[in-house]
């Protein structure tokens, strides 16, 4: 009886060891397509851009609300970059074609560009007051793209079916409440600015 015991056991642990050398994991899939600017970035070209100057730049950050075609509305009222950072990065050969490269993103198909870290980190950084006023000082003369994401939101509504109901016609009448809801938005704001010449400052419109 224990030997025929013994062998179930053994059966058992030869069966177990077989299953589990036999799995095979299916590898997750990445369909992501990552796209990176082919021009190398030079940082030294970066770091003269950036140096000390007498130049200025200032401005005032805002949005627009959009129509229903995704359009900024040109009549509507202004919306103030209210505490948010704005970017300023020396153009460079690299810094454009990855801004063309970035028009071709795409987040629905998985198409992402990414920047070089470096590019990233060579940049100056101001943080707008809350009626979206902002300046950069101590700037060469030469050219600059200045970016910012600007969070808003929008008020929208619908009317929610309640019920129904016999009317004094002898008819039904469809019952509706007005609900409200909030849609978030985050509109990218940018802009090519240049100083020309020592000592001024240029006033911008970021939006």
């Amino acid at each position: 009886m224990r030997s025929i015991q013994t062998l179930l056991v053994a059966a058992g642990l030869m069966f177990s060891s077989f299953s589990s050398n036999g799995q095979y994991v299916q590898a997750e899939r990445d369909d992501t397509i990552r796209l990176y600017a082919s021009t190398p970035f030079d940082s030294t070209v970066a770091i003269r851009a950036l140096a000390r100057g007498n130049s200025s730049i200032k401005g005032v950050a805002f949005t627009k609300p959009k129509t229903k075609f995704g359009y900024k509305a040109p009549l509507s009222k202004r919306i103030y970059a209210n505490k948010i950072k704005i970017m300023l990065f020396p153009v460079t050969p690299y810094l454009l074609e990855y801004l063309e490269l970035r028009k071709k993103e795409n987040p629905k198909k998985l198409k992402f560009v990414y920047i070089n870290p470096a590019a990233s980190y060579y940049r100056y950084e101001a943080i707008t007051n809350s009626v979206g006023e902002f300046t950069f000082p101590n700037l060469k003369p030469g050219r600059y793209y200045l970016e910012g994401i600007l969070p808003w939101s929008q008020t929208s509504s619908y009317n929610q079916y309640t019920g129904s109901g016999y009317n004094g016609y002898g008819g039904v009448t469809d019952y509706y409440d007005r609900k409200y809801y909030n849609v978030a938005h985050y509109d990218k704001i940018a802009e090519f600015v240049e100083i020309q010449s020592e000592g001024q400052t240029v006033n911008i419109k970021l939006r």
